[in-house]
């Protein structure tokens, strides 16, 4: 909608005046999910003549056996991941202790976040486990400042 177009355009040039000034993508740390699936289908490329139809890929199944990746990185690379159980998914309880790990991750792997006076900026997405009122004190309780992430 026109509201959402607007609140992310408005964050995307607050963002790009902030890096003009003084830049911080170094010191972005952000994380996501992926489902990893047990049966990993080949999806072969095809070439077709112009105006004929391509050939159809199998997907694979979105029931079928997988595990769930949470990976958190920043621009020098991974920091912390976990892979869960099959079937088990992230809620808020889950995330919030993913967040203590990456703090003693970032704690141990960057230590340059402790002695200096630029601190992690965090960039998370608008999933309900992210957006919880306990989420939002656990990373103020560690001085991270949070990223607009608009919806």
């Amino acid at each position: 909608n026109d509201g959402q177009q607007e609140n992310r355009k408005t964050t995307c040039e607050m963002l790009l005046a902030r890096q003009k000034r003084k830049s911080f993508l170094h010191r972005i740390v952000t994380g996501d999910e992926k489902w990893i699936y047990f049966v990993n289908l080949k999806r072969k490329r095809s070439y077709v003549d112009p105006g004929q139809p391509a050939q159809l890929s199998p997907r694979p199944n979105r029931f079928g056996r997988k595990t769930m990746l949470c990976v958190f990185w920043d621009q020098r690379g991974v920091i912390w991941y976990e892979l869960l159980k099959p079937g088990e998914t992230v809620n808020g309880q889950r995330y919030q202790q993913q967040l203590a790990n990456l703090n003693r991750a970032l704690r141990q792997k960057r230590s340059e976040y402790e002695t200096r006076h630029d601190k992690v900026i965090f960039l998370d997405d608008n999933a309900p486990s992210h957006r919880t009122k306990q989420t939002r004190e656990l990373v103020e309780s560690y001085s991270w400042q949070p990223l607009p992430h608009p919806p």
